[in-house]
């Protein structure tokens, strides 16, 4: 095994690659384990959860914790594989984020709570 570090959308991961053979192997022959991003944590509320679609990065909340929202208005900007995707409320009601600016999250992680 060998350590490498690398950096990833500013962000820095420690990855051991297994060399395969006695001699270097193709890039298509190593395993690499990269360590985990950071997760959002989660966090039980009332009211109707808004869950995320697919793994990704938050890049934006539309609103602040407490705001009312109408069903369908864009609460959330979700990054998942270079495409910025908008995360609309499933409800009308009032509005408490679990998730802040910056943080990874996987699919059928909850974003927030509509209440």
């Amino acid at each position: 095994m060998r350590k490498f570090n690398v950096t990833v959308n500013g962000k820095t991961y420690s990855v051991d690659v297994e060399e395969v053979g006695g001699e270097s192997a193709p890039a298509s022959a190593t395993t690499v384990a990269a360590a985990p991003a950071p997760a959002a944590k989660q966090v039980k509320g009332e009211g109707t959860p808004v869950k995320a679609p697919m793994p990704g990065l938050i890049l934006g909340l539309a609103h602040k914790d407490g705001d009312t929202v109408k069903k369908n208005d864009k609460i959330i900007v979700l990054e998942a594989m270079k495409m910025e995707n908008d995360i609309n409320a499933p409800a009308d009601g009032v509005i408490t984020y679990v998730v802040k600016k910056g943080d990874n999250v996987d699919t059928g992680a909850v974003l927030a709570y509509i209440k």
